[in-house]
Protein backbone atom coordinates (compact mmCIF):
# COMPACT_ATOMS: atom_id res chain seq x y z
CA UNK A 1 0.00 0.00 0.00
CA UNK A 2 1.14 3.57 -1.18
CA UNK A 3 1.24 6.30 1.39
CA UNK A 4 1.41 10.08 0.75
CA UNK A 5 0.52 13.34 0.81
CA UNK A 6 -0.77 15.95 -1.72
CA UNK A 7 -1.46 19.93 -1.96
CA UNK A 8 -3.65 21.91 -3.42
CA UNK A 9 -1.32 24.84 -3.18
CA UNK A 10 -3.36 27.19 -1.60
CA UNK A 11 -1.87 30.45 -0.32
CA UNK A 12 -4.11 31.15 2.87
CA UNK A 13 -3.12 33.89 5.58
CA UNK A 14 -2.15 32.07 8.99
CA UNK A 15 -5.06 32.64 11.43
CA UNK A 16 -2.47 33.15 14.44
CA UNK A 17 -0.08 35.85 12.89
CA UNK A 18 -2.29 37.17 10.23
CA UNK A 19 0.86 37.25 7.94
CA UNK A 20 -0.19 35.75 4.43
CA UNK A 21 3.02 33.55 2.57
CA UNK A 22 4.20 35.23 -0.92
CA UNK A 23 3.53 32.89 -3.87
CA UNK A 24 7.50 32.40 -4.19
CA UNK A 25 6.96 31.75 -0.26
CA UNK A 26 4.24 29.16 -1.17
CA UNK A 27 6.05 27.10 -4.44
CA UNK A 28 8.87 26.63 -2.72
CA UNK A 29 7.05 25.31 0.57
CA UNK A 30 5.63 22.70 -1.56
CA UNK A 31 8.93 21.59 -2.65
CA UNK A 32 9.92 21.29 1.04
CA UNK A 33 7.58 19.63 1.59
CA UNK A 34 8.30 16.62 -1.38
CA UNK A 35 11.79 16.55 0.07
CA UNK A 36 10.65 16.00 3.21
CA UNK A 37 7.90 13.27 2.57
CA UNK A 38 11.16 11.31 1.20
CA UNK A 39 13.03 11.91 3.65
CA UNK A 40 10.77 10.44 5.91
CA UNK A 41 9.49 7.32 4.05
CA UNK A 42 6.36 8.31 2.46
CA UNK A 43 5.78 6.92 -0.78
CA UNK A 44 4.11 9.84 -3.18
CA UNK A 45 3.71 13.13 -3.23
CA UNK A 46 0.82 14.51 -5.29
CA UNK A 47 0.48 18.67 -6.30
CA UNK A 48 -3.39 19.86 -7.50
CA UNK A 49 -3.78 21.98 -10.67
CA UNK A 50 -5.23 25.54 -9.76
CA UNK A 51 -5.65 28.28 -12.35
CA UNK A 52 -6.94 30.78 -10.08
CA UNK A 53 -5.93 33.05 -6.25
CA UNK A 54 -5.65 31.53 -3.89
CA UNK A 55 -3.36 28.44 -5.21
CA UNK A 56 -0.54 28.41 -7.24
CA UNK A 57 0.01 25.32 -8.99
CA UNK A 58 -0.62 25.56 -12.27
CA UNK A 59 1.97 23.93 -14.02
CA UNK A 60 2.52 20.54 -11.88
CA UNK A 61 4.36 18.98 -14.50
CA UNK A 62 7.42 21.74 -13.92
CA UNK A 63 6.76 21.72 -10.63
CA UNK A 64 6.84 18.09 -10.39
CA UNK A 65 9.98 17.58 -13.00
CA UNK A 66 11.97 19.71 -10.39
CA UNK A 67 11.09 17.44 -7.35
CA UNK A 68 12.31 14.53 -9.64
CA UNK A 69 15.39 15.98 -10.24
CA UNK A 70 15.85 16.61 -5.96
CA UNK A 71 14.53 13.13 -4.99
CA UNK A 72 15.60 9.31 -5.77
CA UNK A 73 12.35 6.90 -4.99
CA UNK A 74 9.32 9.28 -4.45
CA UNK A 75 6.54 9.05 -6.58
CA UNK A 76 5.70 12.07 -8.34
CA UNK A 77 1.38 12.06 -8.88
CA UNK A 78 -0.77 14.97 -9.50
CA UNK A 79 -4.01 15.47 -6.56
CA UNK A 80 -6.01 16.72 -9.86
CA UNK A 81 -4.86 16.96 -13.63
CA UNK A 82 -7.81 19.28 -15.29
CA UNK A 83 -8.97 16.36 -18.02
CA UNK A 84 -11.91 19.08 -19.34
CA UNK A 85 -9.86 22.21 -20.15
CA UNK A 86 -6.30 20.73 -21.16
CA UNK A 87 -6.07 19.34 -24.30
CA UNK A 88 -5.44 15.78 -24.29
CA UNK A 89 -2.39 16.04 -26.99
CA UNK A 90 -0.42 18.83 -23.83
CA UNK A 91 -1.64 15.78 -21.15
CA UNK A 92 -0.28 13.24 -23.20
CA UNK A 93 2.90 14.25 -24.45
CA UNK A 94 3.68 16.51 -21.35
CA UNK A 95 3.41 13.90 -18.55
CA UNK A 96 5.21 11.04 -20.76
CA UNK A 97 7.97 13.64 -20.76
CA UNK A 98 7.89 13.37 -17.03
CA UNK A 99 7.97 10.19 -16.78
CA UNK A 100 11.19 9.89 -18.85
CA UNK A 101 13.01 12.30 -16.59
CA UNK A 102 11.47 10.79 -13.57
CA UNK A 103 12.48 6.98 -14.76
CA UNK A 104 9.30 5.97 -14.18
CA UNK A 105 8.23 7.32 -11.30
CA UNK A 106 5.26 9.22 -11.77
CA UNK A 107 1.04 8.61 -12.56
CA UNK A 108 -1.58 11.57 -12.65
CA UNK A 109 -5.11 12.02 -11.03
CA UNK A 110 -7.63 13.02 -13.73
CA UNK A 111 -10.39 15.30 -12.49
CA UNK A 112 -12.97 18.40 -13.54
CA UNK A 113 -11.63 20.20 -10.33
CA UNK A 114 -13.83 22.74 -8.27
CA UNK A 115 -13.59 25.81 -10.01
CA UNK A 116 -16.03 26.60 -12.20
CA UNK A 117 -14.09 29.47 -14.32
CA UNK A 118 -11.67 27.70 -15.42
CA UNK A 119 -13.41 26.76 -17.93
CA UNK A 120 -14.06 29.95 -20.36
CA UNK A 121 -10.44 30.47 -19.47
CA UNK A 122 -9.54 27.96 -21.15
CA UNK A 123 -12.57 28.06 -24.02
CA UNK A 124 -14.59 25.07 -22.67
CA UNK A 125 -18.17 25.30 -21.15
CA UNK A 126 -18.94 24.18 -17.98
CA UNK A 127 -22.58 22.60 -19.15
CA UNK A 128 -20.30 19.73 -21.07
CA UNK A 129 -17.92 19.04 -17.90
CA UNK A 130 -18.75 15.36 -18.12
CA UNK A 131 -18.76 14.82 -21.44
CA UNK A 132 -15.14 16.45 -21.80
CA UNK A 133 -14.13 14.21 -19.25
CA UNK A 134 -15.21 11.67 -21.21
CA UNK A 135 -14.01 12.27 -24.73
CA UNK A 136 -10.49 13.75 -23.61
CA UNK A 137 -9.65 10.85 -21.63
CA UNK A 138 -10.44 8.37 -24.66
CA UNK A 139 -8.58 10.72 -27.18
CA UNK A 140 -5.55 10.71 -24.15
CA UNK A 141 -5.35 6.74 -23.40
CA UNK A 142 -5.54 6.08 -27.33
CA UNK A 143 -2.36 8.55 -27.69
CA UNK A 144 -0.41 6.63 -25.14
CA UNK A 145 -1.11 3.25 -26.32
CA UNK A 146 -1.11 3.46 -30.05
CA UNK A 147 1.94 5.07 -32.56
CA UNK A 148 -0.68 6.44 -34.61
CA UNK A 149 -3.72 8.22 -34.10
CA UNK A 150 -6.68 9.09 -36.40
CA UNK A 151 -9.33 10.64 -34.10
CA UNK A 152 -12.07 13.23 -34.57
CA UNK A 153 -14.14 14.21 -31.43
CA UNK A 154 -16.76 16.97 -30.65
CA UNK A 155 -14.92 19.22 -28.40
CA UNK A 156 -11.18 19.66 -30.40
CA UNK A 157 -10.29 19.43 -34.11
CA UNK A 158 -9.33 16.01 -35.41
CA UNK A 159 -6.28 14.51 -36.30
CA UNK A 160 -4.83 12.42 -38.64
CA UNK A 161 -1.57 10.51 -38.10
CA UNK A 162 -1.14 12.28 -35.46
CA UNK A 163 2.05 10.84 -32.95
CA UNK A 164 2.67 11.69 -29.58
CA UNK A 165 5.92 12.30 -28.68
CA UNK A 166 7.88 11.15 -26.53
CA UNK A 167 6.60 7.82 -26.40
CA UNK A 168 5.43 6.54 -23.11
CA UNK A 169 8.72 5.30 -21.11
CA UNK A 170 9.33 1.03 -22.17
CA UNK A 171 6.19 1.32 -23.84
CA UNK A 172 3.81 1.60 -21.14
CA UNK A 173 1.58 5.09 -20.04
CA UNK A 174 2.00 6.38 -16.80
CA UNK A 175 -0.93 4.73 -14.27
CA UNK A 176 -4.11 6.96 -13.91
CA UNK A 177 -6.25 7.20 -11.21
CA UNK A 178 -9.88 9.63 -12.07
CA UNK A 179 -10.66 11.82 -8.88
CA UNK A 180 -14.12 12.26 -8.01
CA UNK A 181 -16.06 13.68 -4.73
CA UNK A 182 -19.57 13.47 -6.42
CA UNK A 183 -19.48 12.04 -9.95
CA UNK A 184 -21.01 8.47 -10.52
CA UNK A 185 -19.97 9.10 -14.53
CA UNK A 186 -16.28 9.40 -13.48
CA UNK A 187 -16.57 6.21 -11.27
CA UNK A 188 -18.04 4.16 -14.43
CA UNK A 189 -15.06 6.36 -16.11
CA UNK A 190 -12.43 4.35 -14.03
CA UNK A 191 -13.97 1.45 -13.86
CA UNK A 192 -14.67 0.67 -18.04
CA UNK A 193 -10.68 1.43 -18.36
CA UNK A 194 -9.60 -0.67 -15.78
CA UNK A 195 -7.75 2.29 -13.92
CA UNK A 196 -7.86 3.56 -10.57
CA UNK A 197 -10.30 5.27 -8.66
CA UNK A 198 -10.12 8.11 -6.19
CA UNK A 199 -12.03 9.37 -3.41
CA UNK A 200 -11.40 13.00 -2.01
CA UNK A 201 -12.78 11.48 1.14
CA UNK A 202 -12.07 15.05 2.93
CA UNK A 203 -15.94 17.12 2.62
CA UNK A 204 -18.85 13.54 2.98
CA UNK A 205 -19.12 11.52 5.32
CA UNK A 206 -18.52 7.55 5.02
CA UNK A 207 -21.65 6.83 3.14
CA UNK A 208 -20.76 8.59 0.66
CA UNK A 209 -17.67 7.54 0.05
CA UNK A 210 -18.88 3.79 0.35
CA UNK A 211 -21.31 4.12 -2.35
CA UNK A 212 -18.99 5.78 -4.71
CA UNK A 213 -16.36 3.13 -4.10
CA UNK A 214 -18.80 0.34 -4.13
CA UNK A 215 -20.32 1.36 -7.72
CA UNK A 216 -17.04 1.83 -9.35
CA UNK A 217 -15.97 -2.12 -7.86
CA UNK A 218 -19.03 -3.24 -9.22
CA UNK A 219 -18.59 -1.69 -12.41
CA UNK A 220 -14.54 -2.80 -12.67
CA UNK A 221 -15.72 -6.35 -11.99
CA UNK A 222 -18.69 -5.71 -14.85
CA UNK A 223 -16.03 -4.62 -17.29
CA UNK A 224 -14.10 -7.51 -16.82
CA UNK A 225 -10.85 -6.29 -15.22
CA UNK A 226 -11.21 -8.48 -12.40
CA UNK A 227 -13.11 -8.93 -8.97
CA UNK A 228 -14.73 -6.21 -7.21
CA UNK A 229 -11.99 -6.74 -4.29
CA UNK A 230 -9.18 -6.30 -7.25
CA UNK A 231 -10.15 -3.15 -8.29
CA UNK A 232 -7.41 0.12 -7.75
CA UNK A 233 -9.13 2.30 -4.71
CA UNK A 234 -6.99 5.45 -3.71
CA UNK A 235 -8.97 7.38 -0.50
CA UNK A 236 -7.66 11.22 0.69
CA UNK A 237 -8.38 12.51 3.86
CA UNK A 238 -6.60 15.27 6.14
CA UNK A 239 -5.10 14.74 9.38
CA UNK A 240 -3.28 17.27 12.05
CA UNK A 241 -1.60 16.13 14.68
CA UNK A 242 -0.01 16.65 18.00
CA UNK A 243 1.36 13.79 20.93
CA UNK A 244 -1.32 15.30 23.02
CA UNK A 245 -4.54 15.34 21.24
CA UNK A 246 -5.88 18.03 23.58
CA UNK A 247 -2.58 19.78 22.36
CA UNK A 248 -3.77 18.66 18.41
CA UNK A 249 -7.55 20.56 18.83
CA UNK A 250 -7.01 23.50 20.78
CA UNK A 251 -3.73 24.06 18.04
CA UNK A 252 -5.69 23.65 14.56
CA UNK A 253 -9.13 25.12 15.40
CA UNK A 254 -8.54 28.73 14.21
CA UNK A 255 -6.98 26.97 11.12
CA UNK A 256 -10.02 25.10 10.32
CA UNK A 257 -12.20 27.95 11.88
CA UNK A 258 -10.79 30.19 9.07
CA UNK A 259 -10.28 27.46 6.32
CA UNK A 260 -11.37 28.28 3.22
CA UNK A 261 -13.05 24.96 2.40
CA UNK A 262 -14.13 24.16 5.99
CA UNK A 263 -14.18 27.97 7.55
CA UNK A 264 -17.26 29.71 8.67
CA UNK A 265 -19.84 26.43 8.28
CA UNK A 266 -20.02 23.28 10.85
CA UNK A 267 -17.86 22.81 14.28
CA UNK A 268 -14.26 21.40 14.23
CA UNK A 269 -16.02 18.90 16.22
CA UNK A 270 -18.96 18.16 14.24
CA UNK A 271 -16.98 17.99 10.95
CA UNK A 272 -14.83 15.67 12.46
CA UNK A 273 -17.22 13.32 13.84
CA UNK A 274 -19.12 13.57 10.35
CA UNK A 275 -16.14 13.26 7.89
CA UNK A 276 -12.44 11.58 7.71
CA UNK A 277 -10.63 14.50 9.04
CA UNK A 278 -9.08 13.49 12.03
CA UNK A 279 -7.42 15.85 14.53
CA UNK A 280 -5.26 14.39 17.43
CA UNK A 281 -2.83 11.87 18.48
CA UNK A 282 -0.97 9.54 16.06
CA UNK A 283 -2.34 6.56 17.69
CA UNK A 284 -5.96 8.61 17.15
CA UNK A 285 -4.78 9.22 13.15
CA UNK A 286 -3.96 5.38 13.14
CA UNK A 287 -6.87 4.18 14.49
CA UNK A 288 -9.02 6.34 12.54
CA UNK A 289 -7.22 5.12 8.96
CA UNK A 290 -7.15 1.60 9.60
CA UNK A 291 -11.22 2.27 9.81
CA UNK A 292 -11.32 2.96 6.27
CA UNK A 293 -11.20 -0.56 5.34
CA UNK A 294 -14.29 -1.39 6.93
CA UNK A 295 -16.78 0.78 4.30
CA UNK A 296 -14.25 0.97 1.00
CA UNK A 297 -12.82 -2.48 1.40
CA UNK A 298 -8.37 -3.11 0.98
CA UNK A 299 -7.64 -0.31 -0.77
CA UNK A 300 -4.14 0.66 -2.09
CA UNK A 301 -3.04 4.56 -1.83
CA UNK A 302 -3.89 6.58 1.16
CA UNK A 303 -3.13 10.58 0.43
CA UNK A 304 -2.70 12.91 3.33
CA UNK A 305 -3.32 16.69 3.02
CA UNK A 306 -1.15 18.57 5.45
CA UNK A 307 -0.51 22.14 4.33
CA UNK A 308 -3.68 23.39 4.07
CA UNK A 309 -5.40 26.36 5.35
CA UNK A 310 -2.30 28.52 6.31
CA UNK A 311 -0.53 26.31 8.26
CA UNK A 312 3.26 27.57 8.34
CA UNK A 313 6.25 25.12 7.02
CA UNK A 314 7.55 24.55 9.96
CA UNK A 315 4.23 23.42 11.76
CA UNK A 316 3.33 21.10 8.49
CA UNK A 317 6.97 19.73 8.33
CA UNK A 318 6.64 18.56 12.07
CA UNK A 319 3.62 17.11 10.74
CA UNK A 320 5.29 14.51 8.24
CA UNK A 321 7.53 13.54 11.63
CA UNK A 322 4.86 12.43 13.05
CA UNK A 323 3.54 10.60 10.05
CA UNK A 324 6.39 8.95 9.10
CA UNK A 325 8.09 7.69 12.18
CA UNK A 326 4.80 6.62 14.04
CA UNK A 327 1.97 6.98 11.91
CA UNK A 328 2.80 4.98 8.33
CA UNK A 329 4.72 2.60 9.74
CA UNK A 330 2.20 0.52 12.07
CA UNK A 331 -0.56 1.25 9.19
CA UNK A 332 1.89 -0.64 6.08
CA UNK A 333 2.36 -3.20 9.20
CA UNK A 334 -1.63 -3.43 9.63
CA UNK A 335 -3.27 -2.90 6.38
CA UNK A 336 -0.57 -5.75 5.21
CA UNK A 337 -1.42 -8.53 7.51
CA UNK A 338 -5.11 -7.50 6.97
CA UNK A 339 -5.01 -7.77 3.10
CA UNK A 340 -5.53 -10.87 0.98
CA UNK A 341 -3.09 -12.52 -1.13
CA UNK A 342 -5.18 -11.87 -4.30
CA UNK A 343 -6.21 -8.37 -3.82
CA UNK A 344 -3.09 -6.47 -5.62
CA UNK A 345 -0.69 -3.99 -4.48
CA UNK A 346 -0.45 0.09 -6.08
CA UNK A 347 0.43 -0.54 -9.73
CA UNK A 348 3.98 1.35 -10.24
CA UNK A 349 5.85 1.69 -13.55
CA UNK A 350 8.03 -1.62 -12.65
CA UNK A 351 4.79 -3.66 -12.02
CA UNK A 352 3.02 -2.45 -15.12
CA UNK A 353 5.90 -2.77 -17.34
CA UNK A 354 6.07 -6.40 -16.04
CA UNK A 355 2.51 -6.88 -16.81
CA UNK A 356 2.82 -5.79 -19.64
CA UNK A 357 5.30 -8.62 -20.79
CA UNK A 358 8.62 -6.55 -20.29
CA UNK A 359 9.86 -3.69 -21.92
CA UNK A 360 8.83 -2.00 -25.50
CA UNK A 361 11.01 -0.64 -27.82
CA UNK A 362 9.03 3.04 -28.01
CA UNK A 363 10.93 3.92 -30.51
CA UNK A 364 8.43 5.72 -33.22
CA UNK A 365 9.41 6.03 -36.84
CA UNK A 366 8.21 9.27 -38.71
CA UNK A 367 5.31 9.33 -40.82
CA UNK A 368 4.23 11.32 -43.77
CA UNK A 369 2.03 14.31 -43.33
CA UNK A 370 -0.28 13.79 -46.62
CA UNK A 371 -0.02 9.97 -47.00
CA UNK A 372 -0.13 9.38 -43.31
CA UNK A 373 2.46 6.45 -44.01
CA UNK A 374 5.48 5.12 -42.55
CA UNK A 375 8.45 5.49 -44.99
CA UNK A 376 9.38 1.99 -46.72
CA UNK A 377 11.22 -0.23 -44.87
CA UNK A 378 10.24 1.57 -41.57
CA UNK A 379 8.24 -0.26 -39.18
CA UNK A 380 6.14 1.33 -36.06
Amino acid sequence: MQFGVFTVGDVTVDPTTGREPTEHERIKAMVAIALKAEEVGLDVFAAGEHHNPPFVPSSPTTMLGHIAARTDRLLLSTATTLITTNDPVKIAEDYAMLQHLSDGRVDLMMGRGNTGPVYPWFGKDIRAGIPLAIENYDLLHRLWREDVVDWKGKYRTPLQSFTSTPRPLDGVPPFVWHGSIRSPEIAEQAAYYGDGFFANHIFWPKEHTQRMVELYRQRYAHYGHGTADQAIVGLGGQVFMRRNSQDAVREFRPYFDNAPVYGHGPSLEEFTRETPLTVGSPQQVIDRTLGFREYVGDYQRQLFLMDHAGLPLKTVLEQLDLLGEEVVPVLRKEFAALRPAHVPEAPTHASLVAAAGGVKDSTVHAVDDVTGKAPEGATR
